[in-house]
């Protein structure tokens, strides 16, 4: 048998750029308590909890928790990559699903450095070779080129990708970054809430292939924690139940996706596969949603996403941008918070910023961001490497 998962509590704190945030541990424990107070429960009602990042030393979890209690639970630390965040939560709510504890705690956060991210243990296979070394194969890449720092290459090779195959044009891509800003001043959270035209982005000359400058979220840093329960014990202890978790689906990559479409090795299969498991699992179709946090690494990346959750049509991407079909008047409100492009990415924190936006939009408390009606909710979150993450959440 399986239970009911409750959203009880969220919490985050405003995400910075590198060198001017608290330490890890400090922006852990304040984004877990501010998740608590959010709740309205002490940690000593917690049962467990997961802690997600991926620049840090083991334990770092522990280091965090301890500032806010120090009480014996259990805290396992999850690493896997940019969908962290998702991780930990996908396992607290798991372990309240089928029974395990009745009170989980995900807390997420990231201390990061200025630059593209690299990788930190050089002297071993990479994680991410596999998908380097297929997407190179099939774009006959040059040697200089398969040098270049993962992530550039990855989204460089989709940005270029996405504009030869799809019709997508540069101008389409740089509405994504524009609209991200126009979203993001209204969120204390976010780094980047200037906003920026058109012209603004295009005229920084392109980094590689398709990808500019303005077209990738900044390195950051910040924390956010979310806490699920059961029905019986929201009851109990007299907590409002708002918000449900409907539905999810999470999953790795498949073997397929190496050797067929270069686009599949960067997100697009493994978002189509999460978001195909969460419909299934949800009931929800597409067409039911109000409000999405996706996975806006690069701007390619939301754009290539639009179209494996089941939003608009691959051959239609263009028109689905140019149309304002993913803003406030149009048919989906994607990013709300202004995601990863404005708000910051700071990977451990990413996924539970994300459901931290989108509980407060269903609980109608976000302010000038508040999408009108939310009843419906959707998080997308992705890691190299892979790991996909799709849920759906629902305003009871």
């Amino acid at each position: 048998m399986t239970r009911k998962v409750v959203i009880c509590g969220v919490g985050m704190v405003p995400f910075k750029k590198p060198g001017q945030s608290d330490t890890y541990d400090v922006m852990g424990s304040n984004a877990a308590q501010a998740a608590l107070n959010d709740a309205g429960i002490a940690y000593s009602k917690v049962e467990q909890a997961f802690a997600s990042y991926v620049y840090g030393d083991s334990c770092a979890g522990q280091a965090a928790l301890y500032r806010v209690g120090i009480t014996g639970i259990p805290i396992t630390n999850v690493n896997n990559n940019c969908a962290s965040g998702s991780t930990a939560f996908a396992l607290a709510a798991k372990a309240v699903k089928y029974g395990e504890s009745e009170c989980v705690m995900a807390v997420g956060f990231e201390q990061m450095s200025p630059g593209a991210i690299e990788m930190i243990f050089a002297d071993r296979p990479s994680p991410l070779h596999r998908h380097n070394t297929a997407l190179a194969d099939l774009m006959n890449l040059p040697e200089v080129e398969r040098q270049l720092p993962p992530a550039v290459q990855m989204f460089g090779c989709q940005a270029e990708l996405l504009m030869n195959n799809y019709g997508v044009s540069e101008q389409a891509l740089a509405r994504i970054t524009m609209k991200s800003r126009v979203h993001a001043k209204h969120n204390p959270m976010a780094i980047f809430r200037e906003l920026l035209t058109e012209d603004d982005i295009l005229a920084k000359p392109p980094l590689y292939r398709g990808l500019r400058k303005l077209f990738a979220c900044p390195p950051s840093c910040g924390a956010a924690s979310v806490i699920v329960c059961s029905e019986d014990f929201a009851k109990k202890n007299n907590l409002p139940i708002q918000v449900v978790l409907k539905g999810s689906g999470w999953c790795s990559d498949k073997a397929d996706y190496f050797t067929g479409d270069p686009l599949d090795i960067t997100f697009k299969g493994l978002s189509k596969q999460a978001a195909d498991l969460a419909y299934a699992d949800s009931g929800v179709a597409p067409e039911d949603i109000d409000v999405i946090e996706l996975h806006d690494c690069f701007t390619s990346n939301e754009a290539i996403t639009y179209s494996a959750l089941g939003l608009c049509p691959e051959d239609q991407i263009e028109k689905f941008i140019m149309e304002g079909n993913n803003t406030y008047g149009g048919k989906f409100v994607i990013c709300p918070s202004g995601g990863l492009l404005a708000k910051g990415h700071p990977l451990g924190a990413t996924g539970l910023a994300q459901i931290t936006e989108l509980v407060q939009q269903l609980r109608g408390s976000s302010g000038l961001r508040q999408v009108e009606n939310a009843r419906i909710a959707l998080q997308h979150n992705g890691g190299l490497g892979g790991a996909g993450f799709v849920n759906i959440f629902e305003k009871i």
